[in-house]
């Protein structure tokens, strides 16, 4: 513990025995002095020094002592004098009752005063704080136990020692400047380097207080340190921290946007408390609602990059809501606020923005949310990406994929030219042979009307069928974007079936169908689809062609609830594994003439339909095909209006 420079209210037991000695034999001594020799000056005022010395003991050693010396001077008196007399000893004696009460009050006021001195060191010592106090030459004269824990240096070792090489104080400024503040204000505060015992430095933030000891004289200065070195370190860190993301956010080339979000989370607590349960819910029920919580959000700050992808030339383009940025068409805001409720930490979607000069920029975003505890419980940074040439890239795979599945179209009829001939012209005999006869009941002398009727009723019937015929190839040439229909499954295979009959007669291949009459529908492209099949059945018709012929057969069944599998198997050679392994490669073919695209294109079909391809086969026992598609939504099977925006 440190020590203050008051004296101690009672001294240690052994010096309290020896004080208490030495006012016995003064006392002995002053009452014999006067009583035994003829002095005639008041003699026991030299009781005053028992009385000094008594103080220094305890209070009652010094009421002991007061009253014994009265009572000795008074013995001293009647002795010497007798009773009765007035004189001169009379006065004596009255002074020395005098100085011997004025004595003993002086000494009760110090003592009283020394014990709020030592009762005001002891708060010094419970701080925590580094309190000492120096005089004005920086020696120190007392060190509380903060300054002991924090500094390293006992009491004893620190006072007397100047404060300033002590310690190896640095000083914001100049020390003449502070000290000349300290004289002119009496007090001065500012941070400080100090050096402790063990050799670290600490930074400190310091108070001094000085003390006067009359008009213009500086007598002692009181300093209160506080050690905020790891307030100081983390201040550092996050200043540092704030200065690196101010660098990233403005040198990233990616776009970014700080939003505030404090406006909305407020909102979103008023509702809470006011009741509301289900805040998700709410936000899927009520649009005006999104529409008000959207304007609550405000663009706080953003990038150059963000800048770059607007086309505008200042973040102030930005200030205000969120409305000026997202598209009036965005659907993702309330997707975002509903992940925003829930305490995600993060949300992604894909939107447009408005740019300078009206136009729409399709973008891919990220936004990243605080925690509920964060102090700065506002802030959301947004991540955002120009896709828009993403998305022409993408159009422009799709149109070439388009075009390419076209011409294979085209080449997959090519093939089939022989079949389509005949499946064109039978119909076309029968018609002219219809109408030859016709043409013969009407030359009769009597013609016969019913059959010239039933003549030319087989002719329509057979234009039906080579115009349904046409109609079928014209549908499987025909180029369109990707439409997304809904199909009934046992129409589209057995459509697909018809366009290839005639060449699996010509192969010798017998055609085997095995369809599920309660199949649910599926969504898609039936042009597309029926590539699939069509492609599919050719190929295992060529397979067999080396064997004379054989069987195709062609299933389309349940997966589960919500896929449908359809297979195309022949019985054909085989697939060695080799090829196998490389079959929905581009360009890959085992043909002499092939291109090696038809089955790269029924994988391509078939993915973006939601499904997958994939073949089975073990050499000469055949090969399998098989895919699957998602069945439509439940609520789409007899929905005209689903069906009507799906076509759309």
């Amino acid at each position: 513990m440190a020590t203050s420079t008051t004296e101690p209210a009672t001294p240690r037991l052994d010096q309290a025995a020896a004080l208490r000695a030495l006012a016995f034999v003064l006392t002995l001594g002053v009452f014999l002095v006067d009583v035994l020799t003829p002095l005639e000056g008041a003699v026991a005022v030299l009781y005053v020094i028992v009385i000094l010395v008594a103080a220094r003991i305890s209070l009652p050693d010094l009421l002991a002592a007061s009253a014994a010396s009265v009572a000795l001077t008074a013995l001293a008196y009647v002795v010497m004098h007798g009773f009765g007399h007035v004189g001169s000893p009379t006065l004596r004696v009255l002074a020395s009752f005098s100085a011997i009460g004025i004595a003993t009050l002086l000494a009760i006021q110090n003592r009283k005063a020394t014990a709020r001195l030592r009762e005001q060191a002891q708060l010094l010592d419970l701080s925590h704080d580094m309190i000492f106090v120096r005089d004005a030459q920086g020696v120190i004269r007392f060190w509380n136990s903060g300054a002991e824990n924090c500094y390293g240096w006992t009491s004893e070792e620190a006072v007397g020692r100047v404060a300033d090489d002590l310690l190896a104080t640095e000083y914001p400024t100049s020390r003449d400047e502070i000290e000349a503040e300290l004289l002119r204000t009496g007090r001065w505060e500012g941070m400080l380097r100090q050096r402790t015992r063990s050799g670290a430095t600490i930074i400190v933030e310091s108070r001094w207080v000085l003390q006067r000891s009359g008009p213009g004289q500086p007598d002692r200065v009181l300093e209160t340190h506080r050690d905020v070195t790891e307030r100081e370190a983390s201040h550092m860190a996050l200043a540092q921290s704030e200065r690196r993301f101010r660098r990233i956010f403005d040198a990233s080339r990616v776009g970014l946007l700080q939003e505030d979000w404090s406006a909305l989370r407020a909102e979103l607590k008023r509702r809470i408390a006011d009741g509301e349960t289900d805040l998700p819910g709410q936000i899927e029920r009520d649009p005006d609602f999104v529409a008000r919580a959207k304007a609550l959000v405000t663009i706080t700050d953003v990038n150059a990059a963000f800048l770059e992808i607007a086309g505008a030339d200042s973040p102030a383009r930005f200030a205000g809501s969120l409305d000026t940025v997202l598209s009036e068409a965005d659907q993702t805001f309330a997707a975002s606020l509903i992940a925003f409720c829930r305490g995600d930490r993060f949300f992604e979607g894909e939107t447009e923005i408005r740019a300078a000069g009206g136009r729409r920029v399709p973008v891919i975003f990220g936004l990243t949310f605080p925690d509920a505890d964060e102090s700065m419980d506002g802030e959301v940074l947004a991540f955002v990406v120009d896709v828009t040439e993403r998305n022409n890239a993408q159009h422009a795979l799709m149109a070439a994929q388009a075009e390419l599945a076209h011409a294979a179209r085209v080449a997959t009829l090519g093939e089939l030219t022989a079949s389509i001939t005949h499946e064109v012209n039978q119909p076309l005999a029968a018609i002219v042979t219809n109408g030859e006869a016709a043409l013969r009941w009407l030359r009769r002398k009597e013609p016969d009307l019913e059959e010239v009727s039933t003549a030319l009723t087989r002719a329509i019937d057979e234009g039906k069928r080579a115009s349904a015929i046409v109609g079928r190839i014209r549908s499987f040439l025909k180029k369109g974007p990707i439409r997304r229909d809904l199909l009934d499954v046992s129409e589209l295979v057995q459509d697909a079936m018809l366009l290839v009959e005639r060449q699996l007669m010509t192969s010798g291949v017998t055609l085997r169908l095995a369809i599920d009459p309660k199949l649910p529908t599926i969504v898609g492209d039936r042009v597309q689809l029926q590539q699939v099949l069509v492609n599919l059945a050719v190929n295992g018709a060529q397979a067999m062609l080396a064997t004379g012929g054989g069987s195709l057969s062609v299933q389309a069944c349940a997966e589960g609830p919500e896929h449908i599998r359809i297979s195309v198997q022949d019985s054909g050679p085989g697939i060695s594994q080799e090829d196998a392994a490389r079959l929905f490669e581009p360009f890959f073919t085992t043909k002499q003439d092939g291109m090696g695209m038809g089955l790269a294109i029924c994988r391509s079909t078939v993915e973006a339909h939601g499904g997958q391809l994939s073949v089975e086969s073990e050499p000469g026992e055949g090969a399998r095909f098989t895919f699957t598609l998602p069945a439509a939504p439940t609520e789409s099977q007899d929905d005209p209006a689903r069906q009507q925006r799906l076509e759309g």
